[in-house]
């Protein structure tokens, strides 16, 4: 067993603190990557503290890594010691059901997150740590070589946002909106733009204008007001929704054109509620998404890699990941924090 330095949660409310655990001894088709960094995902905090239930203790957050191959099984062919990698949300998939044949391991019913879940008879531990053991199946190659603290959001920011816009085929003469600039939405808006589309960010706070320029945005409108939408009504073509907080879907509907999607990548707390009016008339859909599977992640790692796209991060010691929470909470990190694993050691 490999002994292994990390950053773990207790309990639902007390403060992350050191936790030393072993990690199994790579197998013949195993990875062992020294963990160079990890992003802070929003779901790391829902978890450490039990807002979605079914966390279990000790809780060793984290899933967008990146780091190096330390060792490989004897039977790994695609990666050798020194390469840069990365591990996203999940680590292993049952290869059997209808989503793995897909490729849409994501979707497996037997999924196996990269934290706070069970592989056989063990509890995974995530990114906040020194080292991790993965199958090489659920291995990424990164082709970067600078840059690496905002490479690590990639592996959840980038991918969450990057799913849907290849599922609906978004591209060159698509008219996109983005609703939230935080970590998805900010990955969000580079993408689309990237992918050819114009792209307007919806936000309620004026002074992310400049910032949405910045980042690629052609267009932005600010939401707050009750008439600040009406121009906007039936002229987008798809929108990606990125707030967890309780907001107006029938509102956002209202902006797609016949047969256009709304796409909700956040999580609010409560149930959003929405008439079947806004729908019916132009025949508009609602759908979710979810990260996305091994091969569409490592297609998004490589578009990055070749279009220069990074998460805009502020990197922070692990020690600082409580006050990192209650700054994410307020919105105040522009946009992802991503956490310097040489803190652990």
């Amino acid at each position: 067993m490999i002994d292994t330095k990390g950053y773990a949660a207790f309990d639902q409310k007390s403060p992350l603190k050191p936790f030393a655990f072993k990690r199994r001894e790579p197998g013949e088709r195993d990875v062992l990557i020294d963990i160079l960094f990890c992003g802070v995902c929003h779901s790391d905090l829902h978890q450490v503290r039990n807002e979605w239930a079914g966390s279990t203790y000790p809780l060793v957050p984290g899933h967008e890594i990146v780091g190096r191959v330390a060792k490989v099984g004897s039977a790994v062919k695609k990666f050798k010691e020194g390469d840069t990698v990365g591990v996203g949300c999940f680590v292993d998939s049952c290869g059997k059901c209808d989503a793995c044949k897909r490729g849409l391991e994501q979707y497996c019913q037997s999924v196996v997150a990269t934290y706070n879940t069970l592989q056989g008879d063990t509890p995974t531990y995530g990114g906040y740590s020194t080292r991790i053991v993965v199958t090489e199946s659920f291995v990424l190659k990164i082709s970067a070589k600078e840059k690496l603290e905002g490479v690590a959001p990639l592996l959840c920011a980038g991918i969450t946002t990057w799913s849907p816009l290849k599922h609906w085929k978004i591209g060159k003469g698509h008219r996109v909106a983005v609703q939230g600039l935080g970590g998805l939405g900010h990955m969000a808006v580079k993408l689309a733009a990237a992918l050819g589309a114009e792209v307007t960010l919806l936000s309620t706070s004026p002074s992310k204008s400049v910032d949405a320029q910045r980042l690629g945005a052609h267009h932005f409108v600010a939401t707050r007001g009750k008439d600040a939408l009406v121009k906007l009504a039936g002229h987008f073509d798809f929108i990606i929704d990125t707030v967890s907080a309780p907001h107006d879907l029938a509102a956002l509907a209202g902006l797609l054109k016949l047969d256009a999607t709304l796409v909700l990548l956040g999580v609010p707390p409560e149930a959003a509620q929405l008439p079947a009016f806004s729908l019916i008339a132009q025949r508009r859909s609602i759908a979710g998404s979810l990260v996305g599977g091994i091969a569409e992640t490592q297609e998004m790692l490589d578009f990055c890699a070749a279009k220069g796209i990074t998460a805009d991060v502020e990197t922070i010691p692990v020690q600082q990941i409580d006050s990192a929470y209650e700054r994410m909470l307020k919105g105040d990190v522009r946009y992802r924090f991503t956490i310097d694993a040489k803190s652990l050691q």
